[in-house]
């Protein structure tokens, strides 16, 4: 009797699971699943949806010269910022981390470039590198010739230091959570150990930031690729060659309704990030294991 009983509840707590669960589940089914599986059938059919072409779309996408230039920028760019991120980041929080008046000090400042708007900053940015803009008059002052920095190859470096002003004081929270969460007890028996600080760290605090590196690492790798808007805005949908970026093609070839070519395009970006994410995490599980 008790174990049926036990078992009538168990199955009315699925149920009431089930149906708190519905509405999320039926939104992720339909704004989620369905538009997904429906891009990648139309990336093995032509541009109506009509007629299969097999790997057609992709073989043309691979063809073009534009995908392939947006494609090595957008490499280059996340092999640059998102370590450069990292580091420097990591850096900061390990300075803030025993000195508790200088965390309150900044608390309210971490995340101000977030709510910055995207207007603000693009201002800001055409201010400072335009060719009439800051930069170039102290250029002027120091005799050199001033220069169109946002139509040259220090764009790149512009959209560079526009990502890590943005997301900087976010990483530096992520890391000040792994770090507070890793026991003093820990450094306490390493120093009677004999350790300094710098074994400190290589044995201790880094083993116990594993966690922390795989959520900021990703989060850095989402985000790289919302700068997008700030190098449309700046430059619009051609600009310089050096920040010609995966999502300027994207955007080109929708606004051309080449649907065919845009859903091949989006399939590889999608398998792409899943298989780097997917490795940082199967890498992150071996070292648990052999930990």
């Amino acid at each position: 009797m008790i174990r049926a009983r036990n078992k009538r509840m168990g199955r009315g707590e699925a149920r009431a699971a089930l149906a708190f669960l519905a509405p999320s589940l039926i939104g992720i089914f339909g704004m989620v699943l369905l538009p997904t599986a429906d891009v990648i059938r139309r990336s093995f059919f032509s541009a109506m949806g009509n007629t299969f072409v097999g790997l057609e779309n992709y073989r043309a996408i691979f063809e073009n010269e534009s995908f392939r230039l947006a494609v090595g920028n957008t490499i280059r760019f996340l092999l640059v910022c998102i370590p450069l991120l990292l580091l420097l980041s990591l850096a900061t929080a390990l300075m803030l981390y025993r000195r508790k008046r200088l965390q309150d000090l900044f608390r309210t400042t971490y995340l101000l470039t977030l709510v910055v708007p995207v207007t603000s900053v693009v201002m800001i940015i055409q201010t400072v590198f335009h060719k009439n803009g800051l930069l170039s008059a102290l250029c002027a002052l120091l005799g050199s010739t001033p220069q169109d920095w946002l139509n040259s190859e220090f764009a790149f470096l512009v959209l560079v230091v526009c990502y890590l002003w943005k997301y900087f004081g976010y990483n530096v929270i992520l890391w000040l959570a792994g770090l507070a969460a890793i026991p003093d007890s820990y450094y306490e028996a390493a120093r009677v150990d004999g350790a300094n600080e710098i074994k400190c760290f290589f044995y201790i605090t880094l083993p116990q930031l594993g966690g922390t590196l795989f959520i900021t690492g990703v989060l850095a790798l989402i985000n790289s690729f919302k700068v997008f808007r700030e190098a449309y805005l700046v430059a619009g949908r051609y600009p310089n060659s050096s920040i010609y970026m995966l999502q300027h093609v994207l955007s080109n070839w929708f606004s051309n309704l080449d649907m065919q070519k845009i859903s091949a395009a989006a399939v590889l970006l999608m398998l792409s990030i899943l298989l780097v994410v997917f490795a940082a995490q199967r890498r992150m599980d071996r070292k648990k294991e052999g930990a």
